[in-house]
């Protein structure tokens, strides 16, 4: 599962400096932080409309698309911000085994 997160991250990371016109994701790292953001907005409300939508039909191709939409996204906001998905692993490996009330009770402690 994560050779596909670690190639998807080298080529985000290779579209970085390539021209505008070159590649969608480097039109958005052109465009800057705010409208990656807004992208990643948009694909939230996307992907919450698709699951709800899913609880009704029971069919969940679209809100697998648009899940896949929603990660992409994600990662281009963390390599816009120097971050690398291995990042976010690692923070799901901590969190693995705790209980979600005492994770959360850790945050609010801080």
């Amino acid at each position: 599962m994560t050779d596909t997160l670690s190639r998807l991250a080298e080529v985000l990371e290779s579209r970085k400096d390539a021209a505008a016109d070159s590649s969608y994701v480097a039109s958005l790292y052109h465009k800057g932080l705010n409208k990656i953001l807004e992208k990643l907005g948009e694909e939230s409300v996307e992907t919450i409309i698709a699951a709800k939508d899913a609880a009704l039909s029971g069919d969940c191709s679209d809100v697998i698309y648009e899940t896949a939409d929603l990660w992409f996204h994600s990662m281009v906001m963390l390599a816009a911000l120097g971050q690398h998905p291995q990042a976010v692993l690692d923070e799901l490996d901590r969190r693995f085994g705790l209980s979600g009330h005492a994770e959360k009770a850790a945050r609010t402690a801080d």
